[in-house]
């Protein structure tokens, strides 16, 4: 049950009682996103404490939103979303446009968060588009004092693998820039053309991949989702 109670039968104040703690939404957009893993969620979530994140997934399984349930044959656990959990998604969908258009404002500092761009790139890039057998595009930010490499190894049946430590493969496409540079590309307010035209992105490796970067390394899902002229007032 939900720690606080706004002492209303308003559905929308039940709702808000189950879904308004700090983290909750983030955990249940990761949930959606197939992210089912403690160890994925906290990459994912970077910034929650693990003593925070185990008490909100205790809150939403006694809520009746997420189960956990064992891998067979293997000791961890995988988290779920009940069916009341996936009617979220486009509640979730729904708040991303809403903040994309009317809260976004401009990125602080505070905000360029390294390991959740990484998590999100390596799901958003079309497998579709690439050639057969394996690729392996890595990251190279500047100016970062750690977690300034990445490597995103895409197997030939989809399956891919986030590592900072080098996964014995060479790359085939390297990406280097600052933070802020990929993360304006993940979010539209840049393209892969205009930061490298601008000199900010620079990119080497397989010719072919390279011209075809900028189809299947795709930006945020939400990127497409340009904020409303008057919320760049605020």
């Amino acid at each position: 049950m939900s720690r606080f109670s706004y002492g209303q039968l308003c559905p929308i104040a039940k709702a808000a009682e189950v879904l308004g703690e700090r983290w909750t939404i983030l955990i249940i957009r990761e949930l959606l996103l197939d992210n089912s893993r403690y160890s994925g969620l906290q990459r994912a979530l970077s910034k929650i404490s693990p003593t925070l994140l185990t008490k909100r997934l205790n809150q939403l399984q006694a809520c009746g939103l997420v189960v956990r349930q064992t891998v067979p044959g293997q000791r961890r656990a995988e988290y779920h979303l009940t069916p009341a959990g996936r009617e979220l998604g486009p509640v979730v969908i729904g708040l991303g446009q809403w903040g994309m258009r009317w809260a976004r404002g401009q990125m602080g500092d505070s905000e360029l968060d390294v390991q959740m761009l990484m998590v999100d790139f390596s799901r958003r890039i079309d497998r579709a588009q690439l050639p057969g057998g394996r690729v392996v595009i890595e990251f190279n930010f500047t100016g970062l004092p750690k977690f300034a490499r990445w490597w995103i190894v895409v197997e030939a049946d989809g399956e891919r693998e986030l590592c900072v430590d080098h996964p014995g493969h060479a790359s085939d496409v390297q990406i280097r820039a600052d933070l802020r540079t990929v993360a304006e590309i993940w979010i539209g307010d840049t393209d892969i053309q205009a930061a490298r035209r601008d000199g900010r992105l620079r990119l080497s490796g397989e010719p072919a991949l390279l011209r075809s970067l900028p189809i299947w390394l795709r930006p945020g899902a939400l990127a497409h989702v340009r904020p409303h002229p008057d919320a760049l007032k605020t």
